[in-house]
């Protein structure tokens, strides 16, 4: 019976090693498909970021030191007084042409009455002169036409002595041949010497007339000369006149582009000269983002590529732009005390250079507004500038 019980153990040790075995086998195989399998799925995982990297991934530049910025306006008068009124508030948008503040006018006002009393007594001065002018205009031609009169005089007067010359010699013939009386002769003479004083006065005429013409002709300089003088002075009058006007627009400081208004430190009653800071006008609308890439990360890029910008202020939101511009130097080239390496002691730092990049479009996710942070990745496949990759 001791026997049989023995047997029965030793069946039951041998049936469980074998279960054992078994298990252990099972398990040997189960290990090694789980090891293939993660070996396999590893492989696909290398190949697919492989490919993804030669296909995608090397052509992307990426960095966190970008920025949102906007080319804001400092707005400042250009003319002196006290402020009357501030018409707007801390933050508030405004469109082009929007008067923000306005200046004090009463002077300005004064001024440009002033100005304008100045241009009409210029104005009633060049008429004065040009009603001067056309006057000795008038003597000119009346001189010149007792010009023309006493030369005709004149002639008529050559003409006169000539026959009463010619009728003196015939007459002296005749009184040689007792043909005429001596009386005649007497009579011929006198009419030639009457004949030759009326050839001196219509001389002593034509000098006077010729005389009064060239007054006529140096006073009409002289009227010209003044005309031009008032002429000038009017054209002062009417630029004196046109600065007054633009002093008096200036006294309404309007927005020169649309925006939103900060940094604003003007307050009425508050006395301001030309180019004193009042606020400031940003163009949320046209922000842009400069990002500083490594010297490392320019060699493939180019303007117009695409870029792909994500917000941190709002959890990665993702917006679209392109590659405008590079800068000329580094931001060390820039900086307030630029770094000299022509030293004992030198040590090589990579360099960064701002990108300038536009955003595409704006979504209605909320503002961008500069200051902000954002990561951008630039897209350098030569062949699919302009196509950004998630």
């Amino acid at each position: 019976m001791n026997i049989a019980v023995d047997d029965k153990t030793a069946f039951q040790h041998e049936h469980e090693s074998v279960i054992q075995q078994l298990m252990h086998e099972r398990k040997q195989r189960r290990k090694r498909t789980l090891i293939l399998l993660g070996g396999g799925a590893v492989l696909v995982g290398a190949v697919a970021f492989g490919m993804y990297w030669m296909t995608v991934g090397r052509y992307l530049e990426q960095t966190d030191d970008a920025y949102v910025r906007a080319d804001w306006i400092p707005i400042s008068p250009r003319i002196s007084g006290y402020v009357a009124q501030v018409l707007v508030e801390d933050d508030q948008p405004v469109k082009r042409g929007d008067v923000l503040v306005r200046i004090e006018d009463r002077d300005y006002l004064a001024r440009l009455e002033q100005a304008r009393a100045e241009l009409a007594e210029t104005e009633a001065s060049v008429a004065a002169q040009q009603a001067n002018l056309q006057v000795t205009d008038s003597l000119i031609a009346q001189q010149k036409a007792g010009l023309t009169q006493a030369d005709a005089r004149l002639r008529s007067a050559h003409a006169e002595r000539r026959r009463a010359s010619l009728d003196e010699q015939r007459y002296e013939g005749l009184v040689r041949e007792h043909a005429a009386s001596a009386q005649r002769l007497e009579s011929a003479a006198a009419s030639y010497a009457q004949a030759n004083a009326a050839v001196e006065i219509s001389q002593a005429m034509q000098r006077q007339q010729d005389t009064r013409l060239n007054v006529a002709i140096t006073r009409r300089q002289m009227a010209e000369a003044s005309l031009k003088q008032k002429i000038a002075r009017r054209s002062q009058a009417q630029a004196q006149l046109s600065l007054a006007t633009n002093a008096l627009e200036d006294t309404l400081i309007r927005s020169p582009i649309d925006g939103v208004v900060g940094q604003r430190k003007v307050r009425t009653r508050q006395y301001v000269a030309p180019g004193l800071p009042l606020l400031a006008v940003v163009p949320t609308q046209q922000a842009y983002v400069v990002a500083n890439y490594k010297e490392t990360q320019l060699r493939d890029m180019r303007a117009g590529q695409a870029v792909d910008i994500s917000v941190d202020s709002y959890s990665g939101r993702k917006l679209k732009g392109h590659v405008v511009s590079f800068s000329p130097g580094s931001g060390a080239m820039f900086a307030l005390l630029p770094s000299d390496n022509a030293t004992g002691n030198f040590t090589k730092i990579v360099q960064r250079f701002p990108v300038k990049i536009v955003i595409d479009q704006h979504d209605d996710g909320g503002p961008i507004l500069p200051g902000m942070s954002v990561i951008t990745t630039v897209d350098t496949h030569p062949a699919g500038q302009g196509d950004s990759h998630d």
